[in-house]
């Protein structure tokens, strides 16, 4: 559908181009669907390509946007067997096709159909519903699915036959709803004529978050010129508008489909409502004048904090995950406003002080504080209430009820908030100011009232690093501490986790001893990033041990474990590799569980990508088989058994991605494996990833005599 860059456009591929983007967005809206593709064809590569969109973000758009035909992906299977394929939830997706579920963890309904003309198939076209849809196709969307095959065929098929194949890397066109109507300019114009007339303004904004209409109405309340908005995001072409706050009415109107409001002060001083509608895709906001029952913003001078900010404040601090990120938070938007130049967390441990986190402390001062005795108030002290926020507006205030404190980096006052949850003290925060300050009536009530959003948010973020801790500490003593040994075999094994900050993962590992010349290995990853997943690993690492141990065939093991796990837990899925080693045959026994392909170094031999027959998902079907492959492997062979978190990258072929790994992985004969772990994994410094990786490496090696 597009010329190499070194062909001059052709006016009718422009054309045709067209033709078949308004058939898309023509389905799209008939169908009620969230979004749509078209793929072309290249049938010598073997691959699908994604012509054209509408619906999906970016990054979405890139990921899909190159499909072999042997993949089993919905889309695929429907262009290689020539029928319509229908998932019409999550679960009946991880049925038919795990891989597309695990990519894709959401509730949504897909129906993928070839596109033919002339007895051949020249393409396929996805629609897709959000929250699973209908669990049945019904014959409304279905006869605007055959009607959009019938007419989009001809044109794929003049494309191909006119030489006009889609370049190897060209990106897809991901298209604007707007487009929908310019078949017919005249109701374009009254539709915005209409809205010219209206007091309101209003603006559109895509799937992406940009800016696509914005009316003169709209244009006169922001004081902004709609040329210099159109193209770009709200918080781009206003920056006043760049605020999590905003962002995250207009996301929850796009992303989760849910009409939003927000009010906003213009920089003259004007508050402006904002209300955002969904639309196909994204939103249409309209713009107005708030009223004073819509504004919930205090005009509370210098110093003091409006309410509105406080309600940014709590919804940016329902995120905070750690201690330090509650300080942080509070530090950018209260700091600079109270004037306060320090501010710190404490809480208690064995009569000691501790100080969880800070902002504007000197280094040696925390050390000053942190680990001394806690510090008892005079509470016959002036104004001293236990449990209520208290205010010191010099040294001396504070020393007269609290004399045993140590005055650190020379601050001059002091507010205390008081963190109590559930009618126990956790902690106290402290606002610290470098000077002498007087707090006035409307600054004690703001603070008073961030103490208790402080509190609310800090022990959320206490809770979750306790709970964090212990799951982390339970899938570490889950994964085991030393592998068996075996004469004959050398075995290297790593366990990295997310990037920092993520949630946790389900990848595991094992080496099992099945006799003094046999062992078993496998990998696998749990579905799910929480407590369930880590518990569930340690189940399913459990029975495949059991099952190994007790002498079931490599099938067999994944089989029992399978019936197993849809019985713990039917609501999740896991991918599992199990293979049996023959130490003395130097032979090995596979069976895929939906798991990534192992790779296999033989020596002399480049690296390939072995083909292992998967079949289901543990936990999907109990009466599932599981095929099994027989290997030969010469001494000095090397099996490599990893997890998506190796390889998985934003907008990258899986397909390509293992390849491209099987490609660079050459291992030297007597190299050891702990290097070339190392090696595969890459530096430590760049191991930022979104999701744990598990890497299994196993070499055998000539048995001693």
């Amino acid at each position: 559908m597009t010329r190499p860059p070194s062909s001059a456009p052709d006016p009718g591929e422009a054309i045709e181009s067209s033709r078949l983007d308004d058939l898309l967005i023509e389905a799209v809206f008939s169908a009620g669907a969230h979004f749509g593709i078209v793929y072309v064809l290249d049938a010598d590569a073997g691959v699908l390509r994604m012509e054209t969109a509408i619906g999906l973000p970016a990054d979405v758009a890139r990921t899909w946007a190159r499909i072999r035909t042997n993949d089993r992906v919905p889309v695929a299977v429907s262009v290689r067997e020539r029928r319509l394929i229908w998932a019409g939830d999550r679960v009946a997706l991880a049925r038919g096709f795990p891989t597309a579920a695990l990519a894709l963890p959401y509730h949504f309904s897909v129906a993928a159909s070839p596109v033919c003309s002339g007895g051949d198939v020249r393409g396929g076209f996805v629609l897709g519903w959000p929250a699973g849809g209908e669990t049945v196709l019904d014959r409304r969307r279905l006869d605007v699915i055959e009607d959009a095959c019938a007419r989009m065929g001809p044109l794929l098929r003049r494309a191909s036959e006119h030489g006009r194949a889609v370049e190897p890397h060209s990106l897809p066109r991901v298209l604007d709803p707007v487009r929908a109507h310019r078949a017919d300019p005249y109701t374009a114009l009254r539709a915005m004529a209409c809205l010219n007339c209206l007091p309101e303004g209003y603006c559109h904004l895509d799937g992406h978050g940009l800016v696509t209409l914005v009316t003169p109405p709209a244009a006169g309340l922001l004081a902004a010129k709609p040329s210099e908005m159109v193209g770009q995001r709200m918080c781009e072409a206003l920056p006043w508008l760049d605020e999590p706050v905003y962002e995250d009415r207009f996301q929850a109107a796009i992303a989760d489909r849910q009409a939003t409001q927000f009010t906003a002060r213009h920089p003259d001083g004007r508050q402006l409502s904002f209300q955002c509608f969904p639309s196909l895709p994204g939103i249409a906001i309209r713009i107005m004048p708030a009223t004073t029952s819509q504004t919930g913003t205090l005009d509370a001078g210098p110093g003091v904090i409006g309410q509105h900010d406080l309600l940014h404040l709590a919804i940016s601090l329902a995120r905070a995950m750690t201690a330090q990120d509650v300080v942080d938070l509070v530090a950018d938007d209260v700091m600079p406003v109270c004037d306060a130049q320090a501010m710190a967390i404490l809480t208690w441990d064995s009569g000691r002080m501790r100080v969880v986190a800070s902002r504007g402390y000197s280094r040696r001062g925390i050390e000053k504080f942190d680990g001394r005795p806690v510090v008892r108030a005079v509470r016959w002290a002036r104004g001293y209430d236990e449990g209520r926020a208290a205010f010191y507006s010099d040294w001396d205030e504070f020393h007269q009820t609290y004399p045993g404190a140590v005055r650190v980096d020379d601050m001059g006052a002091w507010a205390l908030l008081p963190l109590v949850a559930r009618g126990r003290s956790i902690g106290t925060c402290v606002l610290a100011y470098d000077r002498p300050h007087r707090f006035g009536d409307s600054e004690r009530a703001m603070l008073t009232a961030l103490g208790g959003l402080v509190t609310q948010a800090f022990e959320r973020a206490w809770l979750y690093d306790n709970k964090h801790q212990l799951a982390q500490s339970m899938q570490t003593n889950l994964l085991p501490k030393d592998l068996p040994e075996f004469p004959g075999l050398e075995v290297a094994a790593r366990y990295v986790p997310a990037t920092p900050g993520m949630d946790l993962g389900g990848d595991f590992y094992d080496l099992i001893r099945l006799s003094d010349t046999e062992a078993a290995a496998v990998i696998g990853d749990v579905q799910g990033h929480d407590m369930t997943a880590v518990a569930l690993m340690g189940q399913v690492r459990t029975a495949i041990h059991t099952h190994a141990s007790a002498g079931a065939t490599c099938g067999e093991v994944l089989a029992h474990t399978n019936q197993l796990m849809t019985e713990l837990a039917p609501d999740r899925f896991t991918s599992c590799l199990y293979l049996t080693l023959d130490l003395e045959d130097h032979t090995a026994c596979l069976a895929s569980a939906g798991h990534l392909p192992p790779l296999l170094s033989r020596p002399g031999v480049p690296t390939q990508v072995l083909d292992t027959t998967p079949g289901p998902l543990l936990g999907i079907d109990p009466d599932a088989e599981y095929a099994t492959t027989d290997l030969h492997l010469p001494p000095g062979s090397v099996l490599t058994l990893y997890t998506d978190g190796l390889i998985e990258e934003p907008g990258c072929d899986l397909g390509e991605a293992i390849a491209a790994l099987a490609a660079r992985f050459a291992p030297a004969p007597g190299q050891p494996l702990r290097g070339l772990a190392e090696s595969l994994l890459g530096p430590a410094s760049t191991r930022q990833r979104a999701d744990d990786t598990a890497l299994l490496l196993l070499r055998n090696t000539p048995r001693p005599p």
